[in-house]
């Protein structure tokens, strides 16, 4: 498999890299973190604004009314109302989830976190949540949180994955050890 980056990936890092270092530089890292969180719950919830900005047929000036409108009216600050305007200039904001998943990566990395996946067999209360992040923020030594989802088909057990690291103690990954042990054998 290639070490190669796709055009879309490295595209919305450097979208990302962008919207933070201009953050950064106008001291609104927190306001513009803020912004973009609220912008991408009302994505999440609205398949109209999604569908909207997908949508590559969709007009540049009709976009820049809308996307104009919405700032002011979530009172986004300059940087990130301008950023979203030049997204949609160089035909770039379809690839908005990806860039605000960038986004959100390094200013975690900032604040000295790390985002992390755990899957679960079993739906996990926000307390164990907490417990497993506190004790893997021990063993790594900077706070953790997680995209957590529940998957029912791991029969039992945890994935989790920080960075390159893999800790599957799923009983579908046991069984799937002892099945190749069995064919092996």
């Amino acid at each position: 498999m290639s070490g190669k980056k796709s055009f879309s990936s490295e595209t919305s890092e450097r979208y990302a890299l962008a919207l933070f270092e201009l953050s950064l530089e106008d001291k609104s890292l927190e306001q513009v973190e803020n912004n973009v969180k609220d912008f991408l719950h009302l994505y999440k919830q609205n398949d109209e604004l999604k569908n909207f900005i997908k949508n590559p047929t969709n007009e540049i000036q009709i976009q820049f009314k809308v996307i104009s409108e919405i700032s002011k009216i979530m009172k986004f600050s300059k940087v990130f109302k301008n950023f979203l305007l030049v997204l949609i200039e160089k035909r770039r904001i379809f690839y908005l989830e990806n860039i605000i998943n960038n986004f959100f990566n390094l200013t975690s990395k900032k604040q000295g976190k790390i985002n992390a996946s755990l899957v679960s067999a079993k739906k996990l209360t926000e307390t164990e949540l907490g417990v497993i992040a506190d004790e893997l923020s021990k063993v790594i030594g900077k706070s953790i949180s997680f995209n957590y989802k529940l998957d029912e088909e791991l029969i039992g057990g945890l994935k989790v994955q920080v960075g390159s690291l893999m800790i599957d103690s799923s009983i579908k990954n046991k069984l799937k050890k002892y099945e190749q042990l069995m064919i092996e054998n």
